[in-house]
């Protein structure tokens, strides 16, 4: 037997224009920044965007970490439900095979305690494979606060955010 559906003009335009709607793009509104000698959107680098870098310099200044010396570590480990995890911790100094980013020079934020200093993001050569392209952003929502990891490289991740298989 078969089935019929009977749909107003109306409801069929409405289809059509949701059908030929781009996908969402999930960097819409942002301003990113792009680390010092890096090109914008470039695969082989990190952005941060501007509210993370505010968070960064907050966390920093709380922490008693210098933006001379020290930067925030962003890696991946094994583990978490969807196979890979994320991780942020601040560091004294980078390790000798880091790649180390550098962003916000002169950049103003509001409320920032160290006066536009630039701050330093710390790469292990294991993660970068899968942090490339990836963009740093800091979400602020009713029911969640925390860095929010924007991963070309991601496949599928979990409903908490902070795993992901690659």
């Amino acid at each position: 037997m078969a089935m019929v559906t009977l749909q107003t003009a109306a409801e069929m335009e409405a289809s059509r224009n949701q059908a030929a709607q781009p996908e969402k793009n999930p960097l819409a509104g942002m301003t990113l920044l792009t680390a010092e000698g890096r090109q914008p959107r470039a695969k082989a680098a990190i952005e941060i965007t501007e509210k993370a870098l505010k968070r960064i310099r907050i966390a920093m200044a709380k922490e008693g970490v210098s933006p001379e010396q020290g930067g925030l570590r962003v890696g991946i480990q094994g583990g978490g439900c969807s196979g890979l995890s994320y991780s942020i911790r601040f560091d004294s100094q980078p390790r000798e095979r880091d790649r180390v980013f550098v962003f916000g020079a002169g950049v103003q934020t509001a409320g920032d305690p160290t006066n536009g200093a630039p701050i330093r993001l710390f790469v292990d050569p294991k993660s970068f494979l899968y942090l490339a392209g990836m963009v740093l952003d800091f979400e602020e929502a009713l029911m969640r606060q925390g860095f929010n990891f924007i991963n070309p490289n991601s496949t599928k991740s979990c409903g908490c955010g902070s795993s992901f298989s690659a």
